[in-house]
């Protein structure tokens, strides 16, 4: 734990963004479960529950591009400050939602919500580098993204109590409470937030990001791995809550405790890798974490042919969490490396895009042949595409290391 905290005592600004991100990313969960909730309740629809998931995510596929670029050309700090206030104050309108002819308004805090929330990514990713020191980078992705599984866990809970216990307005005013004290800590950055001077406009910028992934072998591949696993996720996204009722027998309570024991992975291992791998070599991590991932989650989704115990899922999925996390380290920290700090949000912009759309054919496909199939077949690809993108990363970090 001293490398932690010798990254937490000495860097007072990683410290305010890792809260910030933590404070957001709470309210953001508690908005979505409990707007989830509402929506259906509301409306007595899953299609309009659809049309809000899909509003939210369009956004992501559509213009994840650009707003990485964004990141490349503003000041990334008063861009994430813009961005929360932007967020609290886009949140306002759902107060007025009182009946089922009104759902639109809905849809529309949902797609303003998913169109700012796309600069947030690619400013962080891009803002670590600049206020943490490169023998610390791997620590501090991990921590990011342990922070990241805590806020899922946290806000889903309080979430659903939230709508429970106030209704719509309740989960509305934690959001925009949350949304605030996440600018007021990123406002107070000391460390640099500009990004170099970019002499191109925003849409040369646009085009030379797609250039990037064409010409350089390590942005290829990282586009290459978002794009097999974005599809897995848009598989398990679809089939998990089916994977636990039909398979597992399992009640929604179960399914419940299914997702709280991956966040609980994800948050341990986080902590362990930065705690004690941060000296480990990011493309090590990324490459070989993901075929262990892959390898849990095939033994999570094949152990029903033997028995039908609910444990074993729950101790499965918690197992898969550790190499996940150290996958998700690895990536960003071999994405901030790969290429220039003056191009670093167009890149994770890029990886943004490809991710989201991917998790959307994901989604479609599973819906179509997950009945033709089998949910267990289909989930065993999911996890072969996590296998075969980190067997391809590890391919390509030997060969780029035997060159002289």
């Amino acid at each position: 734990m001293g490398g932690i905290r010798d990254l937490l005592g000495a860097n007072r600004d990683y410290r305010r963004l890792l809260s910030a991100g933590l404070i957001s990313q709470t309210g953001d969960w508690v908005v979505s479960t409990g707007l989830a909730y509402h929506v259906y309740v509301l409306t007595g629809s899953t299609l309009s529950s659809a049309a809000m998931l899909l509003a939210g995510r369009l956004p992501d596929v559509l213009l994840g591009s650009a707003a990485g670029v964004l990141a490349d050309r503003w000041d990334r700090r008063r861009l994430l400050v813009i961005a929360d206030v932007l967020l609290a104050l886009g949140l306002l309108p759902l107060l007025a939602v009182r009946e089922p002819g009104q759902a639109w308004i809905v849809y529309g805090v949902a797609l303003w919500t998913g169109v700012v929330s796309t600069v947030l990514f690619p400013a962080q990713k891009a803002l670590v580098p600049q206020i943490v020191s490169s023998t610390q980078l791997l620590r501090a992705n991990a921590l990011q993204g342990q922070t990241g599984q805590a806020a899922r866990l946290l806000g889903a809970l309080v979430g659903g109590a939230a709508v429970g216990a106030g209704g719509l307005a309740a989960v509305v005013w934690i959001g925009v409470a949350g949304f605030v004290v996440s600018a007021l800590l990123l406002s107070g950055l000391r460390g640099p937030g500009r990004a170099p001077a970019a002499t191109t406009t925003i849409g040369g910028q646009w085009v030379s990001g797609l250039r990037l992934a064409g010409s350089d072998r390590g942005v290829r591949l990282l586009v290459t791995y978002m794009v097999i696993t974005g599809l897995g996720e848009g598989v398990f996204a679809t089939l998990a809550a089916p994977f636990v009722a039909d398979v597992l027998d399992g009640s929604a309570d179960a399914y419940g405790l299914f997702l709280s024991a991956q966040a609980v992975g994800g948050i341990a291992g986080g902590l362990l890798i930065a705690a004690r791998l941060g000296d480990v070599t990011p493309r090590v991590l990324f490459g070989w974490g993901t075929v262990v991932f892959g390898l849990a989650d095939l033994a999570l989704f094949t152990y029903p042919l033997m028995t039908r115990e609910l444990w074993p899922a729950f101790a499965l999925i918690a197992l898969a969490g550790l190499p996940a996390a150290a996958a998700m380290a690895g990536l960003t920290t071999y994405a901030q490396t790969v290429t220039g700090g003056d191009r670093l949000g167009a890149v994770f912009g890029l990886l943004a895009s490809a991710h989201a759309a991917t998790s959307l054919l994901g989604m479609a496909l599973a819906g179509l042949l997950g009945n033709r199939l089998g949910i267990v077949p289909m989930l065993c690809l999911h996890a072969g595409g996590l296998i075969t993108a980190g067997t391809l990363v590890v391919a390509a970090t030997r060969r780029s290391s035997r060159r002289p």
